[in-house]
């Protein structure tokens, strides 16, 4: 016997797929959308109906762009310094990047992070077109803005040596200690940052 009927159950089911989102969230976003007007659920409908066929990729940084677009603004935005990128592991490291309006080079999107258990090599990454990118924008400084994991120190290491001996200077992003983290619940990778850019007290 169903106790829900089939169509806010499928709702449910689409839902709870989602990462994130266990069974009593998605009821309760499923019981939502049946309780409000149907335009509201007609138009996230629209929405993900349109989300592949609107969204393209970048073929200089791979960020999202508009699907009738080639580059990113990013990119052709003469403001930008094509000098300088800040290579990062998915397209919403860049949103994050942005929201702090102090970087104002390029960006370059490897598309995830190595990550041999996962099945994720080198070769199934952007790291072949940043090496090229490097070449023809004649970079300056590459900026490895990779999680503090060890997929994203794994990775950093396998880019740099893949840019070996060019004249580019490679910089991380600082790391180290959250305000108001005790050391004895700090992560190793995190203690270990916090340790190698310590700073003198003036």
């Amino acid at each position: 016997m169903q106790v829900l009927p089939p169509a806010l159950q499928d709702v449910i089911d689409a839902l709870a797929a989602l990462p994130g989102v266990g069974p009593r969230t998605a009821e309760r976003y499923a019981y939502y959308l049946l309780k409000h007007e149907p335009h509201t659920s007609g138009r996230i409908a629209d929405t993900l109906t349109n989300l592949h066929a609107g969204i393209g990729y970048c073929r200089k940084t791979f960020a999202l762009i508009p699907a009738d677009q080639e580059l990113s603004d990013l990119y052709t935005d003469p403001r930008r310094d094509k000098q300088t990128i800040a290579v990062v592991a998915e397209p919403f490291d860049v949103v994050a990047l942005e929201k702090t309006g102090q970087f104002h080079g390029t960006y370059h999107v490897l598309g995830g992070l190595v990550s041999p258990i996962d099945g994720v090599g080198p070769e199934q990454l952007h790291i072949a077109e940043l090496v090229s990118r490097i070449d023809e924008d004649a970079v300056k400084e590459v900026i490895l803005a990779t999680n503090a994991s060890v997929e994203g120190e794994s990775t950093a290491l396998f880019i740099q040596q893949q840019i070996g001996d060019r004249p580019v200077i490679v910089s991380r992003l600082a790391r180290g200690l959250s305000v108001g983290v005790d050391l004895e619940y700090a992560d190793q990778i995190t203690l270990g940052r916090a340790l190698s850019g310590r700073q003198a007290l003036s």
